[in-house]
């Protein structure tokens, strides 16, 4: 029998996700928490096979639940639970000690698909989420040139810009506050050693992230 602890602050997510999991063979939900913290003490009291937690949860987030149930029970497999394919996302979970994410419009079967590969030591991607980290892999902008010293963040910060979105804009896109797109922008302007946004829209345009038409 493979146990489970369920981590999620939506008490209706977790309800939904532990009808689903009870409705596999070979598997029980040992526990739930609708909270890092909590899941932590929970991981630590039933000491479960795998560990399913959303990654952007308040206080303590899934991210720094992974990396604690890592640090302290390595052999406890962990499946990431989120709304972001962002490959910086999926690297950061991956660096906290996950063995798969998830997102969070997958079907179902694909749930019962990465618990079976965690279980035997293996790592799972949803499509979306390993398609964005072959494409890191794979985009020159991202090894090479003067994007190279920017983060994936960074970058999609940066096209936005010199693409003319305004700062409100790039926060309701990408899901952020104005103030840490301001953050982002001083980063980047020190990191590329410019000053002035149309200098961004040149290496913007030298460096492929846009073209020069726009």
């Amino acid at each position: 029998m493979t146990r489970i602890v369920l981590v999620d602050d939506h008490t209706l997510v977790r309800a939904g996700l532990r009808s689903l999991l009870e409705s596999f063979p070979g598997l029980e939900v040992a526990a739930e928490a609708g909270d890092g913290a909590s899941g932590l003490e929970a991981v630590r009291q039933h000491r479960p096979d795998v560990v399913i937690a959303d990654v952007a949860m308040e206080g303590m987030s899934g991210l720094e639940l992974a990396e604690r149930v890592h640090a302290e029970m390595p052999g406890i497999r962990i499946i990431m639970l989120s709304m972001f394919s962002s490959d910086e996302f999926v690297m950061r979970a991956l660096r906290a000690g996950a063995s798969a994410y998830l997102l969070k419009d997958a079907a179902a079967a694909e749930l019962e698909v990465a618990l079976a590969a965690v279980m035997r030591g293996e790592t799972y991607f949803s499509p979306g989420a390993s398609k964005r980290l072959v494409e890191r892999v794979l985009d020159p902008k991202v090894t090479a040139g003067p994007l190279a010293a920017l983060t994936p963040r960074q970058r999609e910060i940066l096209k936005l810009i010199a693409e003319g979105v305004h700062t409100k804009e790039i926060a309701y896109q990408l899901n952020l506050s104005p103030k840490t797109v301001e953050s982002h922008r001083a980063q980047i302007m020190e990191r590329l050693g410019i000053h002035d946004v149309a200098s961004l829209v040149r290496i913007a345009i030298r460096s492929g992230l846009i073209t020069a038409d726009r």
